[in-house]
């Protein structure tokens, strides 16, 4: 798995307004903006975007994720 390889399935699955990854090829750090987070709390946020990737981290092809921002577009524009 590559960075534009996540990224095109990320943003296939949540419509992304703003996705930056980056990675060695198991572990990934994700910035994520999406109206799909619209009234969720954190936890709910990182819980959608880790249901999308499940079968890749029961697969193993992923090895680690980690969501250092998982924004609403209106959040991300007073960040």
């Amino acid at each position: 798995m590559n960075t534009s390889e996540l990224k095109q399935l990320i943003n296939n699955e949540l419509s992304c307004t703003h996705l930056k990854i980056d990675g060695d090829g198991r572990h990934f750090f994700m910035e994520i903006v999406s109206e799909a987070f619209i009234g969720k709390t954190r936890i709910a946020r990182h819980r959608l975007i880790k249901d999308k990737l499940k079968h890749l981290i029961a697969s193993d092809e992923l090895h680690a994720i980690s969501i250092t921002m998982a924004k609403t577009p209106e959040e991300w524009k007073t960040y």
